[in-house]
């Protein structure tokens, strides 16, 4: 199950719909070699023997992981450049005072449409990835990050330097050991997929009937501390999402490349939810 959803500085990010590439058929299940590999055998040769069937399985085997490995490694490293993308926008945005010359000129109309774009971006990423050109996907997803840290200055004005290095490091490191737990724990989070985002919708909805009903800073550190459990979980889901993905796909290079920039496009949201949840809840404002 792929998903896009959207944060904006001071607000739950929206969740938006499954896409179809990641509801293939045997999606969710993976094998230590090729889907649907059965062992080579031929009379005369014994297992063992160099260039026999158990060596050559091993071979296989191995080219596999390593293909694995390198394309689970370009989907962070895709990932990584979109947040120092986003990253060095918001500071140039911030120094510049870009966003507030923006919204001076077009009022809330421009915030509104700097929302929509986004939104837009994600989903038609999320829906037409396996029918564009891997360059096009690559730039759609930069621009997207782009925009992010435009909207993202916006937290230099509300909190101070210091808190949002902590919750920058703190979220870098709190990424880290999710990822590493899904990649090497035997439990399934795929099977969490569904729960986790009904939970999100949940949440939304809860949010804004607080505001309503009782708005208060306590019931925002209560959501902003839910909302960071939920896409901790998400995090690890798109970790194993991941990984199936491309042992799914390991014979196909190009859709690999397709799929590369989708799962680097939902780990970074994850990333940037998990990092604005922080702030709220460890942050100092100015």
């Amino acid at each position: 199950m792929n998903h896009t959803y959207n944060a904006q500085p001071g607000q739950v990010p929206q969740y938006g719909q499954p896409s179809a590439a990641h509801m293939q058929a045997g999606y969710g299940q993976y094998q230590q070699g090729y889907p649907g590999q059965q062992p080579y055998q031929q009379p005369g040769m014994q297992a063992g023997v160099p260039g026999g069937p158990a060596s050559m399985n091993a071979q296989m085997v191995y080219s596999f992981e390593q293909a694995r490995h390198s394309s689970t490694a370009r989907a962070y490293g895709e990932m990584t450049l979109g947040l120092l993308l986003t990253a060095v926008v918001a500071i140039v945005t911030q120094m510049s005072n870009g966003l507030e010359l923006f919204l001076a000129a077009t009022g809330m109309i421009g915030w509104i449409g700097l929302a929509v774009i986004q939104v837009a971006l994600a989903i038609f990423l999320g829906a037409r990835i396996m029918k564009m050109r891997t360059g096009t996907a690559r730039a759609m997803f930069y621009i997207y990050a782009a925009l992010m840290g435009f909207t993202l200055s916006t937290i230099f004005a509300a909190y101070d330097l210091g808190s949002i290095g902590l919750a920058l490091g703190m979220t870098a490191g709190f990424f880290f050991v999710l990822t590493m737990l899904a990649l090497t724990t035997k439990i399934d989070m795929l099977k969490a997929g569904p729960i986790l985002l009904v939970a999100l919708l949940v949440m939304i909805v809860g949010e804004v009937i607080l505001l309503f009903v009782a708005p208060s800073d306590s019931m925002l550190m209560l959501v902003s501390a839910i909302g960071l459990l939920i896409f901790a979980g998400l995090t690890a889901y798109d970790a194993q999402s991941t990984r199936a993905l491309f042992a799914q796909y390991a014979g196909d290079p190009e859709t690999i490349k397709r799929l590369s920039i989708l799962c680097a496009l939902n780990l970074y949201l994850d990333f940037i939810n998990m990092f604005l949840y922080v702030l709220r809840l460890f942050g100092d404002r100015n």
